[in-house]
């Protein structure tokens, strides 16, 4: 097979995966038309326009009024079974989709339909499009500790099944990761894993503020940490996983040159990197065209693309069985 045939065949984890922004351009001129009080006009082109996005900064202000369209449960569990059809043409078997449920609740919806049209969305996913969900329930940094003990809230009364994870997100420059501390702790207490974005738009300091203030089980993009030796040099000895989202970073332009993603020094590096679509309806991606980028810029040959494929499911917080039948998938497929 070619290399581009591997990718295609290879089965595959997407752990880095926003649900609002996985809606595809035609899903959100048809949420635009459905919620005019939203503000976003119903047209294609002005939505292209929309998602050129000048800064990070902008970026979020870009996702945050998009994520003022979801206004029902029917649109919530819309999304995620769009997501999963789109993941699916991936070939990804398990996909973690953050949802950022205080923003949902923000605008009148009852938390337990919302964890309803949770469900409902991850059963439809698996029938329809044979992709299993976990849900990463997050916190954006600039809404604050008042949104953070809401999300908290959110997941002791009305957790959805499949749920795996707190994350915090957002601007990084809007809190240091350790004031969100006592989340972190209250989500693990409720038995979950703890995701955090960091060295996105910031610093590597982030990083190491997630990892020792916040002691994260996964970094959410983390691709600061190659301005730090010891870092990457510690991220390597423990293994803990990277999700790298290349075009999201281009898109975004906290990386400059496409030709230059520091994602080929964290593989050199032996981090764990795995890699993901972040917010693919807004940067117009899927996670084919994430491999083979990185495929090119590391010079990765089909036994490096299955390292990367293998990387997801270990670090996924898929059940085991799921994990070990997807390795020997991957295996089979080379």
């Amino acid at each position: 097979m070619s290399l581009p045939d591997v990718i295609r065949a290879l089965p595959k984890t997407d752990l880095h995966l926003h649900l609002v922004g996985s809606a595809s351009v035609p899903t959100v001129l048809d949420l635009a038309r459905r919620h005019p009080a939203a503000g976003i006009r119903p047209d294609a082109e002005h939505l292209r326009r929309f998602y050129t996005f000048t800064d990070f900064a902008h970026f979020i202000d870009v996702y945050h009024a998009v994520d003022q369209l979801v206004r029902t449960p029917e649109d919530v569990t819309a999304l995620i079974v769009g997501a999963a059809r789109d993941a699916a043409a991936n070939n990804v078997r398990w996909a973690e989709l953050t949802v950022t449920a205080s923003t949902h609740l923000g605008v009148g919806m009852d938390p337990g339909a919302l964890a309803a049209a949770m469900a409902a969305g991850r059963e439809t996913a698996l029938r329809e499009h044979g992709v299993r969900l976990g849900f990463i329930v997050d916190t954006p940094a600039e809404y604050g500790l008042d949104a953070a003990d809401a999300t908290t809230a959110f997941l002791r009364h009305h957790a959805p099944p499949g749920t795996v994870a707190v994350g915090l997100a957002g601007l990084e420059q809007a809190a240091p990761r350790a004031l969100f501390a006592r989340y972190v702790e209250q989500g693990r207490d409720l038995g979950y894993r703890a995701v955090i974005h960091a060295g996105e738009s910031t610093g590597p300091d982030a990083v190491r503020s997630a990892l020792h203030d916040l002691h994260a089980d996964r970094i959410g993009h983390g691709i600061a940490a190659v301005a730090d030796p010891e870092l990457l040099a510690h991220l390597a000895h423990t293994g803990t996983p990277l999700e790298v989202c290349p075009t999201s970073n281009l898109r975004t332009g906290v990386v400059a040159d496409p030709a230059r993603h520091p994602v080929v020094e964290l593989l050199r590096a032996g981090v764990t990197v795995t890699l993901g679509t972040d917010d693919p309806g807004m940067f117009d991606t899927n996670l084919c065209r994430e491999y083979g980028y990185v495929a090119r810029l590391a010079g990765l040959d089909a036994h490096g693309v299955a390292g990367i494929a293998r990387a997801g499911v270990r670090a996924s917080f898929a059940p085991d069985e799921l994990k070990r039948d997807l390795l020997t998938e991957i295996d089979a497929t080379l």
